[in-house]
């Protein structure tokens, strides 16, 4: 797996970090792959 930096807006970190401490995901670094995943996905359909 590759590492990318980004920057976010402070906002998104946080909302990020309530939803790892909800336990909905492990780690920031889930959260975020799993976004991008699902952005992927839908653009892709979206495209068809």
């Amino acid at each position: 797996m590759k590492v990318v930096t980004v920057h976010l807006p402070e906002a998104y970190l946080e909302a990020i970090d309530e939803l790892v401490k909800r336990r909905l995901y492990p780690n920031r670094a889930e959260a975020i792959r799993m976004a991008v995943r699902d952005f992927i996905k839908e653009e892709a359909r979206s495209s068809e």
